[in-house]
């Protein structure tokens, strides 16, 4: 009985093992085809509008920068936390 049970649960783990590398697969290639098609449209638009790349990753920089002020001003402090991790 125990066996049988230890069985299902190996291969119940076994299982649940290769969904998760599955799934970690998927997510890496669908990084590197998101990360392709960004390449490609700041290149077309880089042939059309010179310096396009360059005013694009500035503004993201700034963008960026504001986002994270943001968080660090509505986040709440927990002072269970960490002082790193508030």
């Amino acid at each position: 009985m125990i066996e049988d049970e230890d069985r299902k649960t190996a291969v119940t783990n076994k299982s649940v093992l290769e969904q998760i590398n599955s799934l970690k697969r998927e997510d890496e290639r669908l990084y590197n085809i998101l990360a392709i098609d960004v390449w490609a449209l700041a290149k077309t638009m880089d042939e059309y509008q010179p310096g396009f790349w360059s005013a694009f990753m500035k503004n993201r920089e700034k963008a960026l920068k504001r986002f994270l002020t943001e968080v660090m001003k509505n986040k709440s402090a927990d002072s269970k936390r960490p002082p790193f991790l508030r």
